[in-house]
Formats: C-alpha cells, sequence, structure tokens
C-alpha cells in the first residue's frame, strides 16, 4: 500500500507536470500576437513560484528543471538559460522557507516581485553580454509587470482548486508528520 503523504506528494507532482504541460501549449497557440498589444503573464513561473513556497516538497529542483528546459525547447529561446535562472531563483527561495513561512502576503507578494524582476534583469544581462537578440526592454518588462500582477490569481486558484496552502507553523499531515 502506498504511503498518504507519498501519494499526495506524487498527485501534486503529477498535477503540476498537467497544468505545465497545458500552459505551455497554450503558450504555443497562435493567438494575439497583434502589433501593440501587451504581453501576457508568465503563468508557468508564477505557478512555479507560488507553488515552491508554499509546498517545496511537491516540486524538486530536476522537476522544475525539466519544465522550464521543455518551455524553452518550444520557445524557442536560448536553451536551458530560462531554466537555470529559474533553478538559481528557485533555491534561492527553497532556502529560505523558514524565513517565508510566517509572511503576510503583500510582504511575500513583493518578494516575488523581487525574485521575479532579479531573474529577468539576469536574463537581459545574459543575453546582452553574449550578444543575443532580445525583445525590447519595455515589452519584456510588461510581461514581468502582467506576471507580478497575476501571481496572487495563481496562489489563489491553487490554493481553492488544489489544496496548495502554507502550512502553519507546528502543522501536521494526517500521519502526524511536520509539514
Amino acid at each position: 500500500m502506498v504511503d498518504p503523504l507519498r501519494r499526495d506528494i506524487l498527485l501534486h507532482r503529477g498535477i503540476f507536470v498537467a497544468v505545465a504541460l497545458a500552459l505551455i501549449f497554450i503558450r504555443l497557440m497562435p493567438m494575439g500576437g497583434l502589433p501593440g498589444t501587451l504581453p501576457g503573464p508568465d503563468l508557468l513561473m508564477c505557478l512555479i513560484l507560488a507553488w515552491l513556497l508554499r509546498r517545496p516538497d511537491y516540486l524538486p529542483a530536476l522537476l522544475i528543471v525539466a519544465m522550464v528546459l521543455l518551455e524553452d525547447l518550444l520557445l524557442m529561446r536560448p536553451p536551458g538559460l530560462w531554466a537555470a535562472l529559474m533553478l538559481v531563483g528557485t533555491e534561492f527561495l527553497r532556502s529560505r522557507i523558514a524565513l517565508t513561512r510566517e509572511l503576510s502576503f503583500v510582504v511575500e507578494w513583493l518578494f516575488m516581485a523581487a525574485l521575479m524582476l532579479a531573474m529577468f534583469l539576469g536574463y537581459r544581462l545574459i543575453l546582452a553580454v553574449t550578444f543575443l537578440p532580445q525583445v525590447a526592454f519595455g515589452y519584456a518588462l510588461a510581461q514581468v509587470l502582467a506576471s507580478i500582477l497575476f501571481y496572487p490569481v495563481v496562489v489563489w486558484l491553487s490554493h481553492v482548486t488544489l489544496g496548495v496552502h502554507k502550512p502553519g507553523m507546528g502543522e501536521v499531515d494526517e500521519m502526524g508528520r511536520r509539514l
């Protein structure tokens, strides 16, 4: 018989993979793209950061890298660059889980905004240093700002639909193990 905690973790990992693949598929759809329109948010980044802050055991580093690398390859971005930056950003966040557990949502949102902006600037800097073509700064910044604004919606949807919430201090699962 499968351990209930292990089953829950594997179930949520499977849900994450399914949602990530759906988000990548939606980004590949030939919708929008009209001149003068604003870019949409990076929902996969929002989902990864929201889930990682709430339940880091659901998203191992290898799963994050695999999904973002697949997105890099399918969206024809420099292979592995955004995946590496997401790995650095998520591991930075994972190392501060104990500090961020009791933050209010507004402070958490500001922390996520700073992390998203740092990853965005790192991506732009690496592309500039290697002389790779980039989209216009304003357009890319608009996508990051849209991601920052959409982060609370992703958190709310994750909590309401999938029950991904931040465990409180001393909270235990049904088997009595600390979360």
